[in-house]
């Protein structure tokens, strides 16, 4: 019999239990068919602005007449606006401004929804699209990518969201209003030609708006018909990557025998959107 030192024989039996462990996590590491799952992309929002600075003074004075004709006090009061009450700031943000002038009072409102996705497979921009897809369609508009009904973590994502925000009493104007009918929201001939009203009233319909964020669309909301009250609200909804903005803007002149100017509060309110979008993209 061979005689095998020692040390030789420590060496071999080192060596053979090296290859036996990298042999096993070899083989460990290089299972075949492993999925690899890469999770949806972040949305690219991760805070909101503050709301009540969001809107520059000098356009406020646009927005509500008669504003800066008041003392300094109440002047300062009216361009401070009033801070929605909402117990998640990282999720839902707004402010809201009112001015009463001899004429009208006109009030404006902006909203900043950031929407998180719950699930790994679904990106924060998708679940964005789904929130802003459901105003669009509250607002009586058709989608070009209605979504279907939500599943349980859908469900679940929705009661999150809620339960990090208050109930605001002005998100009835643009999602508890009946859908306007069609002789309120079309506004009638606006070419001018004959037969047309020439009523203020009568600005443009509801309708979806281009070159605005990644979505975009405008809600007329003219009084009811039903209603003495001269009251007309405007909103504009548009989203951008997983932020989701509202501008709601109103007149309600003093008279009951004046018309607000449809046409007009549109404008601005469009006007103030692609302001905000352009803030939130730099």
């Amino acid at each position: 019999m061979a005689y095998v030192p020692g040390v030789a024989l420590l060496a071999a039996l080192v060596v053979g239990c090296s290859a036996g462990a990298d042999g096993n996590a070899n083989g460990a590491d290089s299972k075949a068919g492993s999925p690899t799952v890469s999770p949806a992309p972040p949305g690219k929002y991760l805070t909101l602005p503050a709301p009540c600075r969001a809107v520059p003074r000098s356009t406020l004075k646009d927005l509500l007449p008669g504003a800066a004709e008041l003392p300094g006090d109440q002047q300062d009061k009216v361009f401070r606006g009033s801070a929605a009450v909402t117990y998640d700031t990282d999720r839902k943000v707004g402010c809201s401004w009112k001015s009463d002038a001899p004429s009208a009072t006109r009030s404006l409102s902006v909203d900043f929804e950031r929407v998180v996705s719950y699930d790994p497979a679904v990106s924060d921009d998708d679940r964005a699209d789904t929130v802003y897809a459901k105003k669009e369609k509250a607002a009586g508009l058709s989608s070009s990518a209605t979504p279907g009904p939500p599943d349980e973590k859908d469900k679940k994502s929705e009661e999150s969201e809620e339960s990090g925000k208050a109930k605001d009493p002005a998100d009835a104007d643009a999602t508890g209003s009946a859908d306007p009918s069609p002789s309120e929201s079309s506004g009638g001939s606006t070419d001018g030609a004959p037969g047309s009203s020439s009523s203020p009233e009568e600005a443009l319909p509801s309708r979806i708006l281009d070159n605005l964020g990644d979505a975009a669309f405008l809600q007329d909301l003219p009084k009811k018909a039903d209603s003495t009250a001269q009251h007309h609200t405007v909103s504009v909804v548009f989203r951008t990557s997983n932020v989701v903005v509202t501008v709601r803007y109103a007149e309600q002149p003093a008279l009951i025998t004046q018309v607000p100017d449809g046409r007009e509060l549109q404008e601005k309110a469009q006007a103030l959107a692609r302001k905000l979008a352009e803030t939130l993209s730099e």
